[in-house]
C-alpha cells in the first residue's frame, strides 16, 4: 500500500515510520501524500510518528521537491495557496499523535514534529527549522506552534539564525517532553502511546479538539498566508543561491534579491 512509509499495528497504537534512510528520510511529493493518507485513513488510538534510523526526517527533498532551486515551484504554489493537504491531515486530526525523534528533524521534518501532540526525543536528536538557509519561510508548525512551545523570542532566534539544537537544548527550552536514550526511544513512545490509548478514546479525542480549539489559530488562513510568502520566495535569487550552495556544499552568497 505504501512505498515510502512503513505502518506497524500493536493493540490501538499505530506506528508510522518515514521509511527513506538512503535520503535521511526526506520528503518527497509522494512521501507527503501517504503520511497525509495514512494519518487520514488510520482507526488507531494513538499514532507515533518516526523514521528509519539514522535521521527522523531531513525536511523536503532538494532534488525532487525543490526541484534544485530552479522557481518552478514558486509559480506553481502561488497559482492556489492554501493550508498543505499533510499539514492539514496532521493538524485537524482528532487521534493524538506522538512523535518519536530518533535523529535530524529539521527543515520541514521540525515541522512535521511540531504538529504532533507531544515529541519524546532521542539522545541524538537535533532540530532545526532550516528554511532561511534555503531563502525561504518556515511553514505553518514553526509560526503559531514552535512560539507557543518555547516562547516568542527563541521561537524567533531559531527561525531567523536557522540555528540547529541538540536534544538536551530542545529539552531545556520546551521544544519537546523528554530525552531518552536512542535504545530506549521506541519503547518510551510506545508506552506513552499506550497510556494514551488505554482511556476512553472519544474523551481524548474531544480533548485533543479541545485544545485545537482553545491555542490553535485558523490552520486554513495561516496556511495560505503561508504559501503565498514560500511561494514567492522560491521564485528568488536567494532562494536559488541557497539550494546551489547546498547542492555544492559550500557557504551561500545572498543578495537580497
Amino acid at each position: 500500500m505504501y512505498e515510502e512509509i512503513a505502518l506497524e499495528r500493536s493493540g490501538f497504537v499505530e506506528v508510522l515510520t518515514i521509511d527513506r534512510p538512503e535520503a535521511r528520510n526526506a520528503l518527497t511529493h509522494q512521501t507527503y501524500a501517504e503520511i497525509a493518507r495514512a494519518v487520514r485513513e488510520t482507526d488507531a488510538r494513538c499514532l507515533i510518528i518516526t523514521g528509519r534510523d539514522p535521521a527522523f526526517c531531513s525536511g523536503d527533498d532538494v532534488k525532487k521537491v525543490m526541484k534544485g532551486g530552479d522557481g518552478s515551484v514558486g509559480k506553481r504554489i502561488a497559482t492556489a495557496p492554501a493550508l498543505t493537504d499533510t499539514a492539514g491531515a496532521l493538524l485537524y486530526s482528532d487521534v493524538p499523535i506522538v512523535a518519536a525523534v530518533n535523529g535530524a528533524a529539521v527543515g520541514w521534518g521540525m515541522e512535521l514534529a511540531m504538529m504532533c501532540d507531544l515529541r519524546v526525543a532521542s539522545e541524538q536528536a537535533r532540530f532545526g527549522e532550516l528554511f532561511v538557509k534555503r531563502g525561504l519561510s518556515c511553514d505553518v508548525a514553526g509560526l503559531a506552534r514552535l512560539a507557543t512551545l518555547v516562547g516568542r523570542e527563541r521561537a524567533a532566534e531559531l527561525l531567523y539564525t536557522g540555528r540547529v539544537i541538540d536534544a538536551a537544548e530542545a529539552e531545556r527550552i520546551g521544544l519537546v517532553s523528554r530525552v531518552v536514550a536512542h535504545d530506549t526511544l521506541m519503547p518510551e513512545a510506545m508506552a506513552l502511546a499506550e497510556s494514551i490509548a488505554a482511556n476512553p478514546p472519544l474523551a481524548v479525542r474531544k480533548l485533543k479538539a479541545g485544545l485545537r480549539e482553545a491555542l490553535d489559530p485558523d490552520w486554513d488562513a495561516l496556511g495560505r498566508w503561508a504559501t503565498t510568502a514560500i511561494g514567492e520566495l522560491f521564485q528568488t535569487e536567494d532562494h536559488r543561491e541557497g539550494v546551489r550552495a547546498f547542492l555544492e556544499k559550500r557557504e551561500a552568497r545572498y543578495t537580497g534579491r
